[in-house]
């Protein structure tokens, strides 16, 4: 009978290049990874590893056997999602990941809903502007927004986000509205993490780099600016469509308006049958 043990332990270390990242992803402890790998080795009579204080590098043994096992394991894991589909009730670790804000106003109570109808899942909420790895970090499934770079991963579209520029009536009162882009030179463009403003021009797509006296990392402080009259800001209608409904904020240049973005669920290739996925993502759909 064929001895599976270190074989999940050994493809770990070859992936994260690392045992404590391996234990990590595992969930165990990095002795006991070493140790798995350790007596896979000696039963193998092969060096799997060159190991020294600051890196570990697979050997072309161990390149070689690892090319043989992953097929063998992703058949494993596949296996045990067929079965796991049988059962009517999703269970078990559940962990994602959104952008903050977005994941504040709209992602977590969708998912505190989720959790309600289906209390056996443990889920794991992360929120961050980074776009985390989802294979290394082990998040079965990751919010993006706007445009999609990694074709590598499942993506699911959620929804679809529209961008604003705009500014306090106390700003266009004492600045005037721009009704040119051209004008936009000539106004206080509060900037986030990307100093330049997509806008459509007729059919065609226009990126103008914008510059002002503020410039912010998070979309709530150029909110508040924009709210206190310091100019104009473009933000996703998150942020601005209450305060554009009350009148506090009036939107500009409306013409030129960006098509809108999408808002994704993005999971990677092996996870698109488990049902706990499929569900929350029939969820997230009926919930946006």
């Amino acid at each position: 009978m064929f001895n599976w043990d270190g074989i999940s332990e050994f493809i770990a270390v070859v992936e994260t290049e690392s045992f404590t990242a391996a234990a990590k992803r595992l969930g165990i402890s990095t002795a006991q990874v070493s140790r798995q790998v350790s007596a896979l080795e000696q039963r193998l009579a092969a060096k799997l590893f060159y190991r020294t204080t600051r890196r570990v590098t697979v050997t072309e043994t161990g390149q070689l056997y690892y090319q043989h096992c992953k097929p063998l394991l992703e058949g494993l894991e596949e296996a045990e999602r067929v079965i796991s589909n049988l059962q009517a009730t999703p269970r078990g670790k559940l962990k994602v990941t959104a952008p903050v804000t977005y994941g504040e106003q709209a992602i977590a109570p969708a998912l505190n809903r989720f959790c309600l109808q289906y209390p056996d899942l443990e889920v794991e909420l992360h929120l961050s502007n980074r776009k985390l790895d989802l294979v290394d970090e082990n998040f079965d499934l990751a919010i993006r927004l706007g445009q999609l770079q990694d074709s590598s991963m499942m993506a699911s579209k959620l929804g679809q986000r529209s961008q604003f520029v705009c500014a306090a009536p106390s700003y266009l009162a004492a600045h005037g509205e721009p009704h040119s882009l051209s004008e936009l030179s000539q106004h206080n463009c509060l900037v986030g993490n990307i100093e330049h403003w997509r806008f459509a021009q007729g059919e065609r797509s226009r990126s103008i780099k914008v510059s002002g006296s503020l410039r912010c990392n998070s979309g709530k402080a150029l909110l508040d600016a924009g709210l206190l009259g310091l100019g104009l800001v473009q933000l996703p209608d998150y942020y601005v469509a209450d305060h554009l409904n009350s009148g506090q904020l009036v939107e500009v240049l409306a013409p030129f308006r960006q098509p809108d973005d999408g808002i994704w669920a993005v999971y990677p290739h092996n996870r698109h049958l488990s049902p706990k996925i499929r569900l929350l993502l029939e969820h997230f759909k009926s919930s946006f």
